[in-house]
């Protein structure tokens, strides 16, 4: 059975850190993604990964946001830094890889496999 699970989320205050993780199983990774929805429910894609390499950052993280993969545990991470109120969303990974969303990210459902999420909130 294909799962991921992300982990790591929690709540930190403005410039703060998070590295969050999304660990699978079933498969191993190749091309994926990690995506966040906030308060506008639009899903928004924020890094894509390819074989350990990135190949893509969301506007809104480049220089912040960094991924890295342990092949050895088939997990991936998500590395946050200078974080910002407006980075706080319920962040997923995902086998999906999309690069234009206009609706919430469980529309896309049938574009990947998707974890379940992890809350991420930025205080000022």
């Amino acid at each position: 059975e294909v799962q991921l699970v992300e982990s790591g989320g929690g709540s930190v205050q403005t410039g703060g850190s998070l590295t969050l993780s999304c660990s699978a199983s079933g498969f191993t990774f190749g091309e994926m993604g990690w995506y966040r929805q906030g308060p506008n429910n639009v899903c928004e894609p924020v890094l894509f990964m390819n074989t350990g390499f990135t190949s893509y950052y969301g506007d809104s993280v480049k220089g912040r946001f960094t991924a890295s993969q342990d092949n050895a545990k088939n997990t991936v991470y998500l590395h946050m830094n200078s974080l910002k109120p407006e980075d706080t969303a319920n962040y997923y990974c995902s086998t999906a890889i999309v690069r234009t969303m206009t609706f919430p990210c469980e529309k896309y459902d049938g574009f990947g496999y998707w974890g379940q999420g992890t809350q991420v909130t930025v205080s000022s």
